[in-house]
């Protein structure tokens, strides 16, 4: 793994500490609806409190486009970050210029200040040397915890870094060292088990793990695509059909690789998609014209469970199944607790990340018993996929 400074390198006694953090939260009515992101960036915020830094905390929120608008402002999330860190949080109108310096320049040691949106500058997103130089003025230190906002380059997350002192927070280094002790020096036999909708989307993945990974374990309606590919009929299953050629591609290459594919053997299917729909369960090759696969079966659930309970690291990114329509979570849920015994038996480290992947695991009530589960998003995806991360680049390369 690549080396980047962590809090335990700096001093920030004293400094002003620009710390760029991910509040880019799901609100309803005004409210968060789910304050995770912010909960997981509150350790990093305390100590740098604690340590007596002047934290203040630079964030997007939304795509407001450039300009203020008040749907995307930060202030809403001022309440609920002082609750999540037990000290109070004063906010400024702007992330640069006289508001932004007010607020700063009377912050204390131990005190903390909440900018308001990045994105509320069109240079922000446009990684514009200027705009970072703006931002660099207004501290000593600068900490990036958003390792969800890291496939970004934007100028608080790359120009910014480059301008002073750089290290990852608490969040952005528990990350990095998660992903890396999977895929970067996991204990093998190493699987990877990959659901979702379409093999379009998830072609660089598939390409990247087939050379990493001992075992590669396909579900969702993307491993159709997969059984069509091998001369299977998958009725009216969700299925891209002109990426037949494509899916043997990637079958003839996990076998070149000495990859072990791993598909259904067996499927939950319906006549339509909707909860508490008519089902059956039918072997992968007995599909009815008139059906539609929307979960794996139990042989296929005890044949991954095999497979896993033989690894000793996993990743895991996209449902197998329908998840958010019962019955069709069946399959997602029986392969997330299964997970999440080996987990807690020590007999596996398991991380997993991407927005379905984390509502399947909190919907199953394990989220808590993985060795990690990244919220990032799409930089968690483009991770996966070995690509160099600019935001990651940024602290490693100084």
């Amino acid at each position: 793994m690549a080396t980047f400074l962590t809090l335990d390198d700096v001093d920030p006694a004293g400094k002003r500490v620009l710390l760029r953090a991910d509040l880019n939260v799901p609100m309803k009515d005004g409210r968060v609806s789910d304050a995770t992101r912010i909960e997981r960036l509150a350790p990093t915020i305390r100590e740098l409190a604690e340590r007596g830094a002047m934290v203040v905390v630079l964030s997007h929120f939304g795509r407001p486009k450039g300009k203020p608008e008040a749907a995307f402002s930060l202030r809403p999330l001022v309440e609920p970050l002082a609750a999540a860190i037990g000290r109070t949080v004063v906010f400024a109108e702007d992330c640069v210029g006289p508001a932004a310096e007010r607020v700063v320049w009377a912050l204390k040691p131990g005190e903390v200040a909440l900018l308001e949106n990045l994105r509320f500058h069109q240079e922000e997103e446009a990684d514009d040397p200027g705009f970072a130089r703006r931002l660099a003025a207004l501290g000593d230190l600068y900490v990036n915890d958003a390792f969800s906002a890291a496939h970004r380059a934007h100028a608080s997350t790359a120009a910014l870094a480059q301008l002073l002192p750089a290290a990852a927070g608490r969040l952005m280094q528990r990350e990095m060292e998660a992903l890396a002790s999977a895929l970067e020096t996991p204990q093998r036999p190493l699987a990877a088990l990959v659901g979702g909708a379409k093999v379009s989307t998830k072609l660089d993945l598939l390409g990247f793990l087939i050379g990493k990974v001992d075992t590669l374990i396909i579900g969702g309606a993307m491993a159709n695509t997969l059984l069509f590919a091998q001369g299977l009929a998958v009725g009216r299953s969700l299925c891209e059909r002109d990426m037949a050629d494509t899916a043997r591609d990637i079958i003839a290459r996990a076998g070149q690789a000495a990859c072990r594919l791993v598909l259904p053997v067996d499927a939950v299917v319906a006549r339509e998609l909707k909860p508490g729909a008519a089902a059956s369960t039918v072997a992968i090759d007995r599909v009815p014209e008139d059906c539609m696969i929307l979960d794996i079966g139990p042989q296929t659930v005890a044949e991954i469970a095999e497979r896993l309970g033989h690894s000793r690291t996993l990743v895991w990114n996209g449902p197998v199944g329908a998840f958010e329509t019962p019955p069709f979570d069946a399959g997602t849920t029986a392969l997330a607790r299964e997970v999440a015994d080996l987990t807690r038996a020590g007999r596996l480290l398991s991380v997993a990340g991407g927005g379905d992947t984390v509502a399947a695991l909190a919907q199953a009530g394990v989220t808590d018993a993985l060795s990690y589960v990244s919220t990032a998003g799409g930089a968690f995806l483009e991770w996966l996929e070995g690509r160099e991360l600019p935001g990651v680049a940024a602290l490693t390369r100084r």
